[in-house]
């Protein structure tokens, strides 16, 4: 009987335990029958702003395909629904230029750059994903002389049509959506808006309640922007969810798609992947595209949020989507604040700890008895991360299902089997740039308008065929733009396009040049230290040629810090050969094979890239480059 008692008593113990714990589980209500919220518009990646994909279009297969599947193949990578590009603007919009399709007025040219590409690529993945165009810059003539391009409205707009219509016509690609000018002010008396659907959270998950009254949609069209290693990850999966519950914001758009530009430059690795080396065919898929994924594979565009999301009690969050068909998706994020921070604004504190979330299924999704689970959890001590891993389904006992939660965690629960971790055999291993390069750009039809590899950061450099030339330099490579854009970012006073290995510190450097005007110059140079949104502090060291017949050489890309300088004898309209060579402390110089100036003392910058560019927004021509680094 003693035996009898005692274990009724353990019974009821256990009883008592198990309903304490359930006690202590939040109770999380999924139900459709009470209303829905905002619709889904989905998840997307931003190449530009600027010239962040430059590198990728310079793979070879079958990588670079491999690289556009990760990003953009329904049910394999990020699954994006959305692809928002740069209306190229021939000025310096934060890691280098991407060409107009106007360079003047009377210019129109609709496959300069790569956009074009990057857009048909993506569309032949996903027929059904959303084209989105800005502008960040305009060509000069635009302004009319000012840096504003809306004192002509009726121009400027004609300009971006005529860019959505050249989309149409010669790629067969329609753009859903159109902005005005990225993060700039604009008079309302110039541009009649009938409503704002796009507004730029800033990585805020917070809305202005102004914006909220409207009743429009509202989109965070330029979010994330922060490297993508775990934590960056983190603040991925925070803020996918937390944009809406906190901020009604249906759909996240990461600047950048992909991390396809020199390193070294401003914003290095900011991209949902990492591509930098076509040279060598590496390519990195980072944490960030499958957090992407855990939203992105299991709902699409035109679901609905459930109005019962929130955050959870413990911290993080969770958003519930269906598509009024019986599907259900739950995302379930719980990532610390130290594991989640973006680059900007400054994140307030929180806390987030172990939990356990009861969930309660009601409406059209109360006879359900299994969901499938996929699950990432980043494990900042160990370093031995889960990602995206599709674990044991959840079975549903009378309508509810129960989760331990840990910290940085992401949970999706859903009823979508589709779901795939894509997988391509390893990429070759990572190799820096090669010491020995050499290009003579004798291109036949060009598949792209850039040079590999070149990165233009101030002006524009483009393959160039001059039909009147029968000699040896009729393929040359030339810079386009003769006026000042209307500028974004700050472009230096001279165009310069970088190449090559920031790291590089003893090398030579060659190149054919030819000067078009009298009043005109060109540079070669190495060591150049300063890139992107800084290319106009650029240090190295700079050989110029005029066309007046002198030469000089600086320490600084504005040619203020002269080292030496004299006579050259170049002229325009002949073609002459530069040869620059730096080991240590010292430099020198060579015009047509022959010494011009030597012996001069470089003490910094200690390293940088190859560059070539021109004394001002001119035209000018560039053939045989040639690189030999230590």
């Amino acid at each position: 009987m003693l035996c009898v008692f005692l274990y009724f008593i353990f019974l009821s113990l256990l009883l008592l335990l198990c309903c304490f714990s359930m006690c202590l589980a939040e109770v999380y209500v999924l139900d459709d029958s009470i209303g829905l919220g905002r619709t889904f518009d989905g998840i997307g990646g931003l190449s530009g702003g600027g010239a962040t994909s430059r590198l990728l279009v310079n793979y070879q297969e079958p990588y670079r395909s491999q690289i556009l599947d990760y990003l953009f193949k329904p049910n394999f990578g990020a699954s994006l629904h959305i692809l928002k590009v740069e209306i190229g603007g021939d000025a310096q919009t934060t890691d280098g230029t991407e060409p107009s399709h106007m360079h003047d007025e009377n210019d129109e040219n609709f496959f300069r750059g790569y956009e074009w590409w990057l857009m048909k690529e993506a569309k032949k993945r996903n027929p059904n994903i959303t084209l989105i165009g800005l502008p960040w810059a305009f060509p000069g003539w635009i302004g009319h002389g000012t840096n504003r391009p809306y004192t002509f409205p009726d121009v400027t707009a004609k300009y971006v049509v005529s860019w959505v219509i050249g989309a149409k016509q010669h790629h067969d690609l329609d753009i859903d959506y159109i902005g005005i000018w990225n993060e700039k002010q604009f008079d309302a008396k110039y541009i009649k808006v009938r409503y704002w659907s796009i507004l730029l959270s800033g990585n805020r998950t917070t809305t202005v309640p102004e914006a909220l009254l409207t009743g429009k949609r509202l989109w965070s069209s330029e979010d994330y922007s922060t490297f993508n290693n775990d934590i960056g990850a983190g603040c991925w999966a925070r803020i996918l969810n937390q944009n809406y519950v906190s901020g009604m914001m249906t759909s996240t758009i990461s600047w950048n798609l992909i991390a396809s530009y020199y390193e070294d430059l401003s914003f290095g690795r900011d991209g949902l992947m990492t591509a930098e080396e076509p040279w060598s065919g590496n390519y990195v898929v980072e944490a960030p595209i499958w957090i992407t994924a855990h939203t992105t594979q299991f709902a699409q565009p035109g679901w609905k949020y459930l109005s019962t999301v929130r955050h959870l009690a413990q911290g993080g969050s969770y958003v519930a989507l269906t598509d009024g068909k019986g599907n259900l998706t739950v995302i379930i994020e719980t990532m610390t604040h130290n594991h989640s921070q973006c680059i900007r604004p400054p994140l307030p504190p929180y806390s987030v700890s172990p939990q356990t979330a009861t969930f309660q299924l009601k409406g059209s999704f109360a006879a359900l008895t299994e969901l499938q689970q996929w699950h990432s959890k980043f494990d900042f001590e160990t370093k031995k991360d889960v990602l995206f891993k599709h674990t044991d389904p959840i079975k549903v006992q009378d309508g509810y299902f129960t989760l331990k939660l840990g910290v940085d965690e992401v949970y999706t629960i859903t009823t979508v089997f589709s779901g795939q971790k894509g997988h391509y055999p390893d990429p070759p291993i990572s190799a820096p740039f090669p010491k020995k390069y050499f290009d003579d750009f004798d291109v036949r039809n060009p598949p792209f308008s850039e040079a590999p590899y070149f990165a233009d950061q101030t002006g524009v450099f483009e393959y160039f065929t001059n039909l009147t030339d029968p000699g040896p330099h009729v393929f040359t490579f030339r810079q386009v733009i003769s006026q000042r854009p209307v500028t974004w970012a700050e472009d230096a006073n001279q165009t310069v396009s970088v190449i090559g290995d920031h790291s590089w510190q003893n090398l030579t450097v060659a190149c054919d040049i030819y000067i078009e005007t009298v009043n005109g110059g060109i540079f070669l140079a190495v060591r150049v230290d300063q890139g992107g949104e800084s290319v106009r502090k650029a240090m190295g060291v700079f050989y110029w040629v005029f066309g007046n017949g002198t030469y000089k050489v600086t320490n600084d890309i504005g040619g203020q810090k002269v080292l030496a300088e004299g006579l050259s004898g170049t002229r325009p309209g002949v073609w002459h050969t530069l040869t620059l060579t730096v080991k240590g402390d010292h430099a020198f110089g060579m015009l047509n094979n022959y010494p011009l100036w030597k012996n001069v003392v470089v003490h910094q910058p200690k390293n940088g890239w190859a560059a070539i560019g021109t004394h001002s927004f001119e035209f000018a021509q560039f053939d045989n480059f040639l690189v030999n680094a230590d």
